[in-house]
């Protein structure tokens, strides 16, 4: 059996291949007990080495803040564009589909290019201006509360005009994705709207760049097991797609 430092160096060891680790899995392969483990990593979290967070830990900080849509709009540019470009492929003739908020749903918005009819509602503002470029596409733009930082809209007025629509697939952005708590934004009312959204929509695809996994909005979207589809990155670990696929979640990778 490891000691206390041994432990530890394994679990450090561990973080950096795979981002985050599961308390249950470190108890199988240390061979002790979760009490013992959580307090390991308790106190590797007070040496400022990791972060914990619901049964598990993480390298990243876990908690996310709100950021104003243009400066979120440059990160990880370059990947939320090949997300986007993989995103609009899962298009065909005549959808009618619901896209939220958010920078990574900007890029798909930017490479839609329907060789027929599509309808498409949004409570994104950028969006809905992006795609009155192209005749073909019919845009209907939800009202209600403007938030700013996200360029979009939320709130009571925007969900009831959802009960009047179904949709064949949503396309949703997020600002977190955590293996214990699910998807989450940082905003309560959006993440309302969000599970609208989901509860009118067929199929629910994610499209989220890596950096969003291991990551904690204030507001819960829905858990891992309500979606059908993520499309992500070559950042995202090995451990988090197995657990994901173990899910039912299909993951794409760009």
């Amino acid at each position: 059996m490891m000691n206390l430092a041994e432990r530890h160096q394994f679990i450090l060891s561990r973080l950096q291949r795979d981002q985050y680790i599961n308390v249950v899995d470190l108890c199988k392969e240390l061979k002790v007990s979760s009490v013992t483990i959580r307090k390991d990593l308790k106190l590797l979290e007070d040496k400022s080495l990791l972060f914990r967070t619901h049964g598990g830990a993480t390298v990243n900080n876990p908690y996310t803040v709100d950021r104003p849509v243009n400066e979120k709009e440059k990160i990880q540019s370059t990947e939320k564009n090949k997300i986007g470009i993989a995103a609009a492929a899962l298009l065909n003739d005549n959808d009618s589909i619901v896209i939220a908020s958010g920078t990574t749903v900007l890029y798909f918005a930017k490479n839609i290019a329907p060789a027929s009819s599509l309808t498409v509602v949004t409570s994104a503002l950028n969006v809905a201006l992006e795609l009155m470029r192209e005749p073909s596409i019919e845009v209907i733009q939800l009202g209600g509360l403007l938030r700013k930082s996200s360029s979009s809209v939320m709130g009571a007025y925007a969900e009831q005009v959802l009960q009047d629509f179904y949709f064949n697939k949503l396309f949703l952005g997020v600002d977190g994705i955590d293996l214990d708590f699910g998807l989450t934004t940082t905003n309560a009312m959006e993440a309302h709207l969000n599970r609208k959204m989901i509860g009118a929509s067929q199929r629910t695809i994610v499209l989220a760049d890596s950096t969003k996994f291991g990551k904690r909005g204030f507001g819960k979207i829905c858990g891992l097991e309500e979606i059908d589809h993520i499309i992500t990155d070559k950042g995202i670990s090995e451990q988090i797609v197995k657990h994901l696929e173990g899910l039912g979640v299909t993951v794409t990778i760009v």
